[in-house]
């Protein structure tokens, strides 16, 4: 399961470590971590390691290709995104800096985990498992998962504060988990339209990543406010353009407070940024409208 359906190849370590998880302890249990041998060998020579990465793989694609069908393994990413949300709820992992570089060696399914849980858990999870997930988004970037994850993809958003400040309804939305976004805005005290570290919204992270629901719950609220921008001015639309998410344009041109000529700070609008990455579909639903100007230029044209 773990081979067939990870977000991306493990190394054997990390194999090792989460088929070690179990959901009712509170911390990894070592005698849990298997040997190597031992792990290859119950796969009955149909893994193998690469001698180069260690990374563990199949040993044909059509082994993928079947594994892969839904009906073969039909609760996998539930069981997957279970493992790394148990995980990354252990007291050892809990007990790491979030402002620190955390020593991958001790704990190698840390960062797998801190990665790629949420694209697991869009599927139903048990009501341990939710409860945990929402433990982990509740502490609102203190975590060093929150941490890691946004460490990878800050090199596409420049950060004017600690990469680990960032909100936990962020992190769900970024991952297009509705379900955790759903709970997080109804919990008191929410600010919907919190910026984190970039400026971002959540509902910019929906946008920006295409996560349709999300940015459809998010925009179902009165006191959202879907023309926020970043620290670089660029606005949800602006990031949806870019994107070429056709459908989430679609909802926030059908909101009527939406200004769908707003641009950057270097005058980009969200024709201009569509039309530069070649998103036809965008470019004919922004020039559908009568308020959305063709010819405007940006600050050096």
């Amino acid at each position: 399961m773990w081979v067939s359906h990870a977000e991306r190849a493990l190394r054997i370590d990390e194999l090792c470590h989460a088929l070690a998880v179990e959901m009712d302890l509170t911390d990894l249990d070592p005698e849990n971590i298997r040997p190597q041998d031992t792990v290859l060998g119950s796969c009955l020579g149909l893994a193998v390691i690469d001698a180069e990465t260690s990374v563990v793989r199949l040993i044909h694609y059509t082994l993928q290709e079947y594994l892969s069908r839904p009906d073969i393994l039909p609760d996998a990413h539930k069981t997957l995104a279970e493992s790394c949300i148990t995980y990354l709820n252990y007291e050892e992992v809990k007990g790491f800096p979030a402002n620190e570089d955390p020593n991958l060696g001790d704990m190698p399914f840390l960062e797998y985990s801190s990665l790629y849980w949420g694209s697991h858990a869009k599927t139903k999870l048990s009501d341990r498992a939710e409860s945990l997930a929402l433990e982990l988004l509740n502490r609102d970037g203190s975590h060093i998962s929150a941490s890691l994850l946004f460490k990878e993809i800050m090199d596409y958003h420049p950060c004017s504060l600690p990469y680990h400040l960032w909100p936990g309804l962020h992190c769900a939305s970024y991952f297009g988990a509705l379900e955790f976004v759903a709970a997080l805005i109804g919990g008191e005290g929410c600010d919907i339209n919190q910026g984190d570290c970039t400026g971002f919204t959540a509902l910019m992270w929906a946008a920006e990543r295409g996560n349709e629901e999300v940015a459809r719950l998010l925009l179902a609220r009165n006191d959202v406010d879907p023309n926020k921008p970043g620290n670089y001015g660029a606005t949800p639309l602006w990031w949806a353009s870019a994107g070429g998410h056709e459908g989430v344009v679609k909802l926030l041109l059908a909101r009527s407070d939406v200004d769908p000529d707003r641009p950057d700070n270097d005058g980009e609008t969200p024709l201009w940024r569509a039309s530069a990455e070649g998103h036809e579909g965008v470019v004919k639903l922004l020039l559908a409208r009568n308020d959305v100007s063709p010819d405007r230029p940006d600050n050096y044209r």
